[in-house]
């Protein structure tokens, strides 16, 4: 079971056992390897907005 991230403005959560398919980001993928310039996908704000749930 992977980390869960929450994304303080739209409460996203990407979750590392599901990744983000739409974006680019396999399922499987540690928080710390999506790309640094990967956005939220809702809201569209950096990493540097998620939280570890």
């Amino acid at each position: 079971m992977g980390k869960h991230m929450r994304c303080v403005i739209c409460d996203y959560v990407y979750d590392e056992s599901i990744g983000d398919q739409e974006n680019g980001v396999a399922p499987g993928t540690k928080w710390e390897d999506v790309p640094e310039d990967w956005v939220c996908p809702l809201c569209y704000v950096g990493k540097d907005h998620f939280e570890e749930i």
